[in-house]
């Protein structure tokens, strides 16, 4: 047995540490887990190395190191291949490498098995027909025995996942793995139950709805060689398959690909990393390809399979813009109307807004006051139902004034529509119909959001409205209409991404209508008639928006044209986070300025620093929050300078500092 473990562990320090193997066991640990002791702390740490000689780089004598307490795994849970891509995010998005590690392995302790993989019962088992497009794309992915990237953009309704399906079949047929990615876990129900249908017990499904004890049993049957076929949202793409063949991201654009906690990694970039160690292709899928995909097809990095019809006998919906200024109430007379009308054809209606809650804002007529959150720079949202505001951000709940705060005024209201509040708005419109809501306050219970999803399907339900779970991927035969409440809700971020979030979440809220018929329609209700990403989902002029949108970001120098780092000081006081930010560009000044080639030239040129300034959510939960971006077309300039500043930069007490690479949004 080997005398020395090297341990990692899930905090943010850059180093490793050296422990006393006291197990009796001749097999290697690596790849295992181990309790120990680290400072005044009982950890679980990965054990990433193991040797006989003592490691040099200790910085402490043998006598001061402690003993292991015991090993937690009988079985390995990860291997040199997991060891190696915790490394490259390690330092792709700059973060410890047992950050790195954790969020790659399941946190169960045991594992328990997984029963709802037993979904699929309630899918028509049809074969289907391929279409020449369709076809052509399968076989073009199947035959590509290297690492080549493909999008396949298409119509929504125009068949991908078939594709994925019947690509993913040819290459488990090789003894190969299949990872399919889908952004939501509402989505990945959908895929499961497909992927089940056709792969049986070799379907392993990976997400954030299960225990960590079912996490640990699906990635220990994929580890083992059981499970080939790999359904799941981003981290998913982390399963420990031995041979992948194919990588698969549906919905590329969907913001949800891209981690919001540490590491912040994008599950595109670390699939694209993944094939080319695999030596495999990764083909993407979306009726709304993200601009940085968008540019990669123009500039050929990435191969174009394109799906022009919808298969399944339904036509494009007819897209209708009603400017709604000065509307009372959240619904108009022709979407009403409508409503009225698919009902008493027996069809359904989808109808769609991207707020929850009752209204936006508490508002005093008298005096303008708005109630904020106090921890956070946001306001608070009314939830009707439980009659208490809520802040979206940090949880907080208040019971909402029935007075002015600050002028004691009785001339309170509430502006802006929630979920809620269009669901009370629409019984009392249509007292004959079923109403159901979708959105993170209604579906929080294990189960919830299938079970609401399957009623829909089925009919039991003529009306479903909700947030951004229901607006993309999802396949509803019966649903001839869909409203959009507020189209202008995204466009009124203050984010230099928000025209092209607004043109797919329309786009794909719009392609649930009229799927497998010929009358679909979508009224989308705005009060900006004439903005590109309005005008060009209607008239659905895909590549006018793209070619708008890329104009704009040149012009602005902002990603796909320069890549950003964003590092983010937050701090309980206000003070601490200014100086910590102005610190930091000084600091970083002198690190870009010592790695310019040529002194004579200004580092300006190839990096530029952005900052500091206060994050356009200045507080959340109680912490001020101050921002410095790095932008250069030089993408390893700016790394390796916020790399070598985070790891040599040692922040005062009370700050801390959260490291973005290629953020999606700036708020």
């Amino acid at each position: 047995m080997a005398k020395w473990l090297t341990l990692a562990f899930n905090l943010p320090l850059y180093q490793n540490f050296t422990y006393k193997n006291i197990e009796e066991t001749s097999e290697s640990l690596v790849g295992k887990r181990a309790s120990v002791q680290l400072g005044s702390r009982n950890l679980i740490g990965f054990i990433i190395e193991e040797s006989d000689v003592f490691p040099k780089e200790s910085p402490v004598g043998e006598d001061k190191i402690k003993p292991i307490k015991r090993v937690v795994d009988k079985e390995k849970i990860f291997g040199q291949a997991q060891i190696e891509l915790a490394s490259w995010i390690s330092h792709f998005y700059i973060c410890s490498f047992g950050e790195a590690l954790s969020a790659i392995l399941p946190s169960g302790k045991r594992e328990v098995s997984f029963e709802n993989l037993k979904w699929g019962s309630e899918l028509e088992d049809k074969t289907f027909t391929l279409s020449d497009e369709q076809k052509t794309a399968v076989e073009k992915i199947v035959n590509s025995n290297k690492k080549e990237l493909f999008y396949l953009y298409g119509l929504t309704g125009s068949g991908k996942t078939e594709v994925f399906l019947r690509a993913a079949e040819k290459i488990i047929a090789e003894g190969k793995a299949v990872i399919y990615l889908v952004p939501e876990i509402g989505l990945t129900h959908q895929v499961i139950s497909a992927a089940v249908k056709r792969f049986g017990t070799q379907a392993a499904v990976l997400h954030s709805g299960l225990t960590g004890s079912e996490r640990l049993n699906q990635w220990m049957r994929i580890r083992r060689g059981e499970a080939l076929m790999i359904v799941g949202a981003r981290s998913a793409v982390f399963a420990p398959a031995e041979k992948i063949g194919l990588i698969i991201i549906d919905e590329e654009h969907d913001a949800s690909y891209k981690s919001g906690s540490v590491p912040r990694y994008h599950a595109r970039q670390t699939a694209m990393y993944l094939a080319s160690k695999h030596n495999c292709p990764v083909v993407m899928g979306s009726a709304t390809p993200s601009l940085e995909a968008w540019n990669m097809i123009q500039n050929k990095k990435i191969t174009l399979l394109s799906l022009s019809k919808r298969l399944a006998g339904g036509s494009l919906p007819q897209i209708e813009i009603e400017n709604i200024s000065g509307l009372k109430g959240a619904l108009s007379e022709r979407l009403i109307s409508e409503i009225r009308k698919t009902k008493n054809e027996g069809k359904q209606t989808i109808l769609f807004l991207n707020r929850r809650g009752f209204s936006h804002i508490f508002r005093c007529r008298s005096c303008g006051y708005e109630m904020l959150c106090k921890n956070c720079s946001v306001p608070m949202t009314f939830h009707k139902a439980e009659n208490v505001m809520k802040c979206h951000y940090c949880g907080m709940q208040a019971r909402p004034p029935s007075l002015c705060p600050e002028c004691n005024s009785l001339d309170i209201g509430y502006a802006g529509v929630g979920t809620e509040f269009i669901e009370e708005e629409v019984s009392r419109a249509f007292p004959d119909c079923t109403v159901a809501r979708v959105d993170t306050d209604t579906v929080s219970k294990k189960n919830s959001l299938e079970n609401r999803l399957k009623d829909f399907r089925e009919g039991r339900i003529d009306i479903l409205l909700g947030t951004q779970m229901i607006a993309k991927g999802l396949n509803f035969p019966k649903v001839r209409l869909v409203g959009i409440i507020l189209a202008d809700t995204g466009l009124q971020m203050p984010d230099f991404r928000a025209a092209e979030r607004s043109f797919a979440l329309i786009t794909q809220a719009a392609g649930r209508a009229g799927r497998f018929s010929q009358d679909g329609l979508v009224i989308i209700q705005t009060l900006k008639p004439n903005h590109p990403s309005i005008v060009c989902a209607k008239n659905h002029e895909y590549e006018k928006f793209y070619e708008y949108e890329l104009g704009q970001r040149k012009l602005l120098d902002f990603p796909p044209f320069k890549r950003l780092i964003r590092l983010v000081f937050r701090s309980k006081d206000l003070k601490k986070a200014e100086l910590a930010a102005e610190g930091a560009v000084n600091i970083l000044k002198y690190i870009l300025s010592s790695q310019n080639k040529n002194p004579d030239s200004l580092t300006q040129d190839e990096a530029e620093i952005m900052g500091p300034s206060e994050c356009v959510l200045s507080m959340i939960a109680g912490n001020h929050r101050q921002q410095v971006l790095l932008r250069s077309s030089n993408f390893p300039l700016i790394q390796n300078a916020a790399s070598r500043f985070v790891k040599e930069y040692k922040p005062m007490t009370g700050i801390y500092i959260e490291v973005d690479t290629d953020p999606l949004n700036l708020m």
